[in-house]
Order: structure tokens, then C-alpha cells, then sequence
């Protein structure tokens, strides 16, 4: 038997867990979960552990309903917010068919499929992400809205505040599930915090991040609040982003790192970029899928939304940061547009293709934006060619629908499905009346 698998059973026994959940995402990105007893995980090892797919968003259609779920032993954690009374633990899961093949519906399938794409040019890809995120008192709200749990703005410190011991057990939490983290503080908005994880391979780094959605809500829920990576839950405050720093390695040579080029970007870098400008567009509604990340990427409040790139420039979609001069492993590039409600799974795999496709087609990296391009009028924005991202989930749809990167990287069906879901959310929105039309028109029409 594999050592991991070894370990896993081994470490079940001596812990006493007894209960395993067996952790996997649909299309959109939201976490599934069947939990089994001990006595089931070898089984789940040798053969899979059988699901019906047809009531999972994007996984089967109805005749073809049986996936098997087959645990992954590298992911084994025991989650610490359970306690020592019963004891669980969870493992990410890989779906397959019954026939044995790779489910194409499975998002951990896609990321993965990418990723051995990369290897096979000899690249492996990883990913630091910085996600943000709002508290709020309840997860109900009233006529005025949402409320957050302070007033406070970007890295202030609240002493005796809600976040300082939310983000003090958080980390906690995500330090025992072996998740490191890097940095962690308030942000720009009332309630908003950020938490940034150590760079990590993107399967990891997604792995991980379906994790820390989860640790999140559990920890909000200990201490009597509400957690939300809603895009834009606030008109007049900042979105929630998830401001992505990206890197390609040659075995132990950072691919991205030239010292003799400008801002020490490499030539495979820089074409990376480039890709990334290029089909950032027909992307968007992947690494933005609701209708709701369009008001954070449109509402001000320093959202990417041109297709511009920079070095201290964080008006900038993709920038180039420097903060160690000459120390080849920590040159990278930081993709500012996606957020923290993405399916991390399709969000890194179609990331990777768009920068693939730049070193494949050797693609020009444009000039730099060196003006804040918010501050810009749109004149100037089009006489100096910085092109907008789709202004709508609808937009960004039939951007996406002519895209055979997208269409490629997803697969058939996974691409099908997004079109299907995300066009009937873009029906029902548009089938609202807002109370800002009401406000502006019934008492004067």
C-alpha cells in the first residue's frame, strides 16, 4: 500500500477520528461533502467512493448520474474547530467515472490538467494569494444593509476589536491544518480584513483556499459573527479581491527572473504577462463570475479594470512587483483583477493558459502604464490603448463564449455549464428592479 495511504489509516486509528470528510467542489466553486466512517476509507482508496453527479452543479447529466470520489491521501488533515470530541478529519478528493477516466467536470481535473500542460514545457506554477474579505454582525441585514463589525480602515489596529481575534484564531486555525501564512490585517473597508497565504504550487494553493473559505466561516461563526467574500457587499466601500502573485519555475530557477532586463522580468515572464493583457478579457468570467464582481471591478475604490500593466502601479490589472532586488526566487508577477468568490480551481487553470499562450506565441508585451489610469479621462485612456474588461457578467459571457483558450482549458462541459449557469444568474438579475431605480424614478415618473 502507498505510504501516504499507510499514514492516513495509521494516524485515523491513533487519533481516534472518527469521522472522514470527503471534500470536493462543483462548477461554481462551492465545497461538497460526504462524511464516512473509518472503517470506509480504505475501500474509498482501492475503489472510490460512489456519488450521484447529477445532483452536483456542472458534474453529470441525469442518465449518466454515478461518479466515484476518490480520496486524496496527501490531503489528509484533521480539522482542529471539531475538537477532541469526536474527532474528523477531511481529504480533497479527485472525481472519476465509473469506467476508471477523469471526470472532465471535476474543477480540481481542470486545474490539474493545466497544470501538467506547463510541466510538459518544463514549468511548474505557483500561486500567492492575498483574499479579502468582510465581517459583518449577522448575516441578516435590514433596510440599511449589511453592518460591520467596526469602522476601522487599512492596517489599523483596534485594540479589544472583533478582527484582532478573528485573524489571531484564523491563522491559528490554518497553521494547524499545515497552511502558512504570510500576512494578515485590516483593510481598507469597515469589517474588511485580509489574510495572505504562503506561496505554494497552484494545486495547493487552490486546495487551500477552498480550506480557508471554510476555516473562515467556521471561525466567524465561533465568535458570533458573519463572514462574507461577496465581491462588493458595499456601494460606497472597497471590493474583495483576491490580488494573485504568480510565478513559473524551472526546477529550482525562477523562469520569471532575469537580472539584466527591466524591473529583472525575464523575457518568459514578460511574455507571460503579455497573455495574460491578451485574453484577460475573455477570462473575466471565470476569475469574476457573479454579477456582483463587476461593481467592485467598476465602482471605484482602485479595482483593476483596464487592460494596463506597471511596476508600483496598482491602478495597473497585472503589476510587477520589486521588493528584493536581485533575489531570483521572489521575482513574480500579481494579477489584480480576480476575486475572492472565484472557483480557484478554473480561476488558476485559465490564468496559466492565458500565460502559456504569451511564451507559446512569443507574444509583445505592450508599454507600461505609468499614470494611475483611474485618474485618467477616457480620451486619454483611449489615445494611450488601454482597453476596458467587460463591464458585465453578460459581457464578460459573450467574450468568453468566442473563446477557444477558455473552451480548451475547461473542457467541453465544464464550459458549457459556466455558459449556462452564469447566463441564467445574469437573466434573473436583469429581471430585478433595484432600489436605486426606485429612488431615482418613481416620484418623478
Amino acid at each position: 500500500m502507498d505510504k501516504q495511504r499507510e499514514f492516513v489509516l495509521r494516524t485515523i486509528e491513533e487519533r481516534g477520528v472518527k469521522f472522514i470528510r470527503l471534500w470536493f467542489t462543483d462548477v461554481v466553486g462551492t465545497l461538497k461533502m460526504v462524511a464516512v466512517a473509518p472503517a470506509e476509507i480504505e475501500g474509498a482508496f482501492a475503489e472510490g467512493l460512489g456519488i450521484d453527479g447529477s445532483s452536483i452543479q456542472g458534474y453529470t447529466r441525469a442518465y449518466e448520474a454515478d461518479v466515484l470520489a476518490h480520496p486524496d491521501p496527501t490531503t489528509f488533515q484533521i480539522l482542529p474547530w471539531r475538537g477532541e470530541i469526536d474527532p474528523t478529519a477531511r481529504m480533497f478528493c479527485d472525481i472519476h467515472t465509473p469506467d476508471g477516466e477523469p471526470a472532465m467536470s471535476d474543477p480540481r481535473y481542470v486545474l490539474k490538467r493545466t497544470l501538467q500542460r506547463a510541466a510538459d514545457r518544463g514549468f511548474t506554477f505557483y500561486t500567492h494569494p492575498e483574499i479579502e474579505f468582510y465581517l459583518l454582525k449577522s448575516g441578516e441585514y435590514g433596510p440599511e444593509g449589511p453592518v460591520p463589525v467596526d469602522k476601522a480602515g487599512y492596517f489599523d489596529n483596534v485594540p479589544g476589536g472583533t478582527a484582532h481575534d478573528f485573524r489571531r484564531r484564523a491563522v491559528r486555525m490554518l497553521e494547524d491544518l499545515g497552511i502558512s501564512v504570510e500576512f494578515s490585517h485590516h483593510e481598507g473597508g469597515p469589517g474588511q480584513n485580509e489574510i495572505d497565504l504562503r506561496y505554494a504550487d497552484a494545486l495547493s494553493t487552490a486546495d487551500n483556499l477552498m480550506t480557508f473559505r471554510t476555516v473562515v466561516k467556521e471561525v466567524a461563526i465561533e465568535q458570533g459573527v458573519y463572514a462574507t467574500f461577496m465581491p462588493k457587499p458595499f456601494a460606497g466601500h472597497p471590493g474583495s479581491g483576491m490580488h494573485t502573485h504568480m510565478s513559473l519555475f524551472e526546477g529550482d530557477t525562477n523562469a520569471f527572473f532575469d537580472q539584466s532586463q527591466t524591473y529583472q522580468l525575464s523575457t518568459v515572464g514578460r511574455q507571460f504577462v503579455a497573455g495574460l493583457l491578451t485574453h484577460a478579457p475573455e477570462i473575466t468570467a471565470i476569475t469574476n463570475q457573479f454579477v456582483n464582481s463587476y461593481k467592485r471591478l467598476w465602482g471605484g475604490h482602485e479595482a483593476p479594470s483596464y487592460l494596463t500593466w506597471g511596476h508600483n502601479n496598482r491602478s495597473a490589472l497585472v503589476r510587477v512587483p520589486l521588493y528584493k532586488p536581485g533575489k531570483g526566487q521572489a521575482a513574480r508577477i500579481e494579477y489584480r483583477a480576480m476575486d475572492s468568490a472565484a472557483n480557484p480551481y478554473l480561476a488558476y487553470a485559465v490564468l496559466l493558459a492565458a500565460g502559456l499562450k504569451g511564451i507559446e506565441e512569443g507574444y509583445e508585451l505592450p508599454a507600461e502604464a505609468e499614470d494611475t489610469v483611474w485618474e485618467l479621462s477616457s480620451q486619454e485612456r483611449k489615445a494611450l490603448g488601454y482597453k476596458p474588461l467587460p463591464s458585465s457578467l453578460d459581457h464578460a459571457l459573450n467574450l468568453m463564449e468566442n473563446s477557444e483558450l477558455v473552451a480548451e482549458t475547461l473542457g467541453e462541459q465544464v464550459f458549457q455549464h459556466v455558459l449556462k449557469n452564469k447566463r441564467l444568474e445574469w437573466e434573473q438579475y436583469r429581471a430585478q428592479v433595484t432600489p436605486y431605480e426606485i429612488e431615482a424614478n418613481l416620484g418623478l415618473l
